[in-house]
């Protein structure tokens, strides 16, 4: 087994932690990478825009995926358009500076 340590770039979250995941060796393939990512960090395969090698390397195929290396750390980048529906935005009343009390205008 191969293992990877995994997130989803997100710098906006204060804990953006990894998780390691193991790849069967015979199986070094982009798409089984993508897959088991995602199944491990509960995201729809269709949200992720490319998986980036840290520091800065985006991969792009079996070849880049079968030379990664042991504890090697991946990001998943979401599609910009769907990084609202995947995390929860607080409301507006979670926020802070947010007055319940100066938001109820009176005539």
């Amino acid at each position: 087994e191969l293992v990877l340590k995994v997130r989803i770039q997100n710098p906006n979250l204060r804990e953006n932690d990894f998780i390691e995941i193991e790849l069967d060796r015979q199986e070094l393939t982009y798409k089984e990478l993508l897959r088991v990512s995602c199944q491990e960090l509960g995201v729809n395969p269709e949200h992720i825009q490319k998986i980036r090698k840290l520091p800065n390397t985006v991969l792009r195929k079996d070849k880049d995926v079968a030379r990664l290396q042991d504890f090697q750390e991946l990001e998943l980048v979401l599609s910009v358009s769907d990084k609202n529906s995947l995390f929860r935005v607080p409301a507006l009343s979670e926020q802070s500076g947010y007055n319940k009390k100066a938001s109820e205008l009176t005539y």
